[in-house]
């Protein structure tokens, strides 16, 4: 169990804005130095942030074009050479396209590749529907052998990618498209671990990505109203920290779980499945079996019901029935 509210940069509350996936960029410098690191992409090298990687190591870049199942097996093939590949590409192509591929040539053979999906969730915003993935998590956390990580900010996104790389065997690992708060210290990721950045009694937020910081700002705005939030940053769904949420659980009696992915298969599916050992009640907070729609990210959060004021009436009418 793993308390850590001192996670946060003093400045959460008005933080500078970087994206997440800006963090794979960073990532991938702080393990160039190891000649193993290969990239990998399937024409999405600027959008995805391995361009600079490209730039620097040429010869350790391979750009397979649009053929995501071709990269998936090529990545798979380097890694039983020994190389240690990160392919890259937008989550709703991979694993959306690919699926089988990643399943048969790295899942079910243990092969040591990394899978960034970016652009994961409605958060992608003008390039509309047909690249919104929103069913990533699910797809990937059901293989065996698959770690699925889901980083808040850049920050953590950067120790995402260095904890992919150090761990032995097949890694997702989601990011997104906006500009969004920075808003956690530099700390190693631990893979498998939950943080509580912030305690409280009466209702236990589980969130990962974006809508870790949004958790954070729904807690500290119903703190006014008498309703003291836990807030949990579960970035590792998979393998899920069960002990830190079950713990904060059963000592708020109540729990939501916030995330841009459809509420079946992602983090709240996952989240189910834990509380499901102590008979704790649960509400699922996301998309809710529905494709997104074109626009501004911010307005297609409020059309999608993601955006924080209706997220916070959630979690208000969710936890009065409580008190």
């Amino acid at each position: 169990m793993s308390i850590n509210n001192d996670l946060l940069l003093p400045t959460w509350l008005t933080p500078e804005l970087r994206a997440i996936r800006s963090g794979v960029a960073a990532g991938l410098e702080s393990i160039a130095e190891d000649e193993r690191v290969v990239v990998l992409s399937a024409d999405l090298a600027e959008s995805v942030k391995i361009q600079e990687f490209a730039e620097q190591h040429p010869d350790r870049f391979v750009e397979v074009g649009v053929a995501e199942q071709n990269m998936a097996g090529v990545a798979a093939g380097l890694s039983f050479v020994g190389k240690v590949p990160f392919m890259a590409s937008y989550a709703t192509f991979s694993p959306g396209r690919n699926w089988e591929q990643i399943r048969v040539s790295i899942a079910l053979s243990k092969a040591n590749v990394k899978i960034i999906g970016s652009h994961a969730g409605v958060s992608v915003g003008v390039n509309g529907p047909s690249h919104m993935g929103t069913e990533d998590i699910a797809l990937m956390r059901v293989l065996p052998n698959m770690v699925v990580l889901a980083p808040a900010d850049a920050q953590e996104c950067e120790s995402a990618i260095v904890a992919a790389y150090q761990h032995s065997g097949p890694v997702y690992i989601r990011t997104c498209r906006p500009d969004t708060p920075l808003f956690l210290k530099k700390h190693e990721f631990e893979i498998g671990k939950a943080h509580i950045l912030r305690e409280g009694r009466d209702v236990t937020i589980v969130a990962c990505g974006i809508q870790v910081h949004q958790s954070l700002l729904i807690a500290n705005e119903l703190a006014t109203l008498g309703i003291e939030c836990e807030v949990i940053n579960a970035s590792s769904i998979k393998p899920l920290d069960s002990v830190t949420i079950i713990y904060s659980a059963q000592r708020t009696g109540r729990v939501v779980t916030i995330e841009d992915h459809q509420i079946s298969g992602g983090l709240g599916g996952a989240v189910a499945e834990a509380l499901g050992q102590v008979g704790i009640k649960h509400l699922r907070l996301g998309i809710n079996d529905r494709f997104g729609v074109s626009g501004n990210w911010e307005e297609v959060y409020k059309t999608m019901g993601m955006d924080t004021p209706s997220l916070k009436k959630a979690v208000i009418d969710y936890t009065y029935d409580k008190l």
